[in-house]
């Protein structure tokens, strides 16, 4: 089916003039995808085994008259957000047909050269933002007594924008349609033929200081999860990544340790030299906003995620991880007293990897299994005793049978144990095939240490050979 049948069928509208071809007669929806900091992709799950993916393009730079028409959209449009958005929690007002039919009127009369839609977008928006808060403040996450507005992106639905072309986009302003140009780069082309189709909303953001603007595109692609014929388990640590893949152990050393130190010693550097009676401060922002820890973190995050879904979906394979809750290093550093351990913990980011590892899996139709993590890494998988650890060494020997365990090994192999429902602390594996409950078990050898990849193999060289 071509694209744009396939996406009606679907029930989501596309633009046709992003539409193109790839052979005769086929068609791929064009895909953008650009870096701010890897954190302008997000993904979610959209039903049943959709999948949503915001994506930020930059554009060329404005011309003035055009910066000045969007200007002037913004401008409006986050007044009239901030007026829906009091409105709806003063009200309690969470539906959009309600706070439409009580606002409306009122923001056409008080806005009436701006395109008409932009009061219906406002209101989403407005809607969302107030959920938002409301939900965090029953969690005991909010921060304010209500919600304030202080960045705007606008929203835009199939009535405010359209293509022109494949380069650029028209936005709907006060002075009539403009024109943006967009700044297309190398992950453009990845994605052309990624089979993502692209729906009717975006959003839009100016950014003053340079004078372009970052249009955010919303894309869809329905995945169906295979049925798996065995099981990848995988092991987050501070320091490294293990997985256990056709009975072998593979570690993959993140030194995530050394960055996170040798980071804080550069903003304690930087802090000492711009304290004091005299202290520059924007000198001491500059200098911050120049370190780079998130990003170099975000990259390794996502590079072992798509190690590991690749190497799955290559053999079939569900992915297992630990259930470790939504803040597991907020339990963890219950009795640390050590202010330097409490801030590796805590940028050692355990769920972050595994949500990264999450969200590529679902991109690709890969299983996910969870398990219980209790005692992972304490128990010998053959015989279920408890390892005797060294005094700081991960290495530990089974009081049985004798054999040599890493810490990360064993606990690659007890994840893969429980998943397959051998432990007693097992959950039920779920959704999963009969063929993959059968399948590798932990040999009776001396030692059991995993295959070390250093970060500088697998990060800058096609990985999948090192592992298979």
């Amino acid at each position: 089916m071509e694209e744009p049948a396939r996406a009606a069928a679907e029930g989501y509208e596309t633009h046709a003039p992003f539409l193109a071809p790839r052979r005769e007669g086929e068609f791929v929806s064009l895909m953008f995808f650009m870096g701010r900091k890897r954190k302008n992709v997000e993904i979610s799950v959209n039903g049943e085994g959709g999948v949503v993916r915001l994506i930020m393009v930059p554009s060329m730079r404005l011309s003035y008259r055009t910066y000045l028409a969007l200007a002037e959209v913004e401008r409006e449009y986050a007044q009239m957000l901030r007026e829906l958005v009091d409105f709806a929690y003063e009200n309690g007002i969470t539906s959009y047909v309600k706070l439409h039919a009580a606002k409306y009127r009122e923001m056409r009369n008080k806005y009436p050269d701006l395109p008409s839609h932009y009061v219906f977008t406002a209101g989403r928006d407005a809607v969302t933002r107030v959920k938002s808060f409301l939900a965090k403040k029953r969690r005991g996450e909010a921060y304010t007594d209500r919600p304030a507005v202080r960045r705007v992106a606008v929203w835009l639905d199939a009535q405010l924008w359209k293509p022109e072309g494949r380069t650029a986009v028209r936005v709907a302003t006060k002075r009539g349609w403009v024109t943006v140009e967009l700044r297309l780069h190398k992950h453009f082309w990845r994605y052309v033929n990624g089979g993502w189709a692209l729906r009717s909303e975006a959003r839009l953001k100016l950014d003053h200081r340079r004078r372009i603007v970052y249009l955010y595109f919303v894309f869809e692609k329905r995945v169906e999860p295979y049925e798996p014929r065995g099981f990848l388990p995988v092991d987050v640590n501070e320091n490294n990544v293990t997985a256990l893949i056709d009975g072998t152990a593979y570690l993959l050393e993140t030194d995530v340790k050394r960055i996170t130190l040798g980071y804080e010693k550069r903003r304690r550097r930087i802090q000492e030299r711009n304290d004091g009676k005299f202290a520059d401060v924007r000198r001491k922002n500059r200098a911050m906003r120049k370190l780079r820890e998130s990003d170099i973190k975000e990259d390794i995050r996502n590079k072992i995620a798509n190690i590991i879904v690749q190497v799955a979906y290559q053999r079939r394979y569900a992915i297992v991880l630990e259930r470790l809750g939504k803040n597991p290093g907020k339990g963890m550093i219950k009795s640390v007293k050590d202010p330097r351990l409490r801030h590796r913990i805590y940028q050692a980011a355990f769920r972050g990897m595994q949500r990264e590892i999450e969200e590529k899996a679902r991109e690709w139709g890969v299983p996910v299994v969870y398990v219980d993590p209790k005692n992972t890494s304490k128990l010998c998988p053959i015989h279920g005793a408890k390892i005797r650890y060294g005094k700081k060494t991960r290495r530990g020997r089974c009081p049985v049978g004798g054999e040599v365990w890493h810490r990360d090994a064993a606990a690659v192999w007890n994840l893969l144990l429980r998943a397959r429902g051998d432990g007693s602390t097992a959950p039920s594996p779920g959704p999963v095939g009969e063929a993959a409950r059968g399948a590798v078990t932990p040999p009776p050898s001396a030692a059991h240490d995993p295959i070390r990849i250093p970060r500088s193999v697998w990060a800058r060289r096609k990985p999948l050979a090192l592992i298979g």
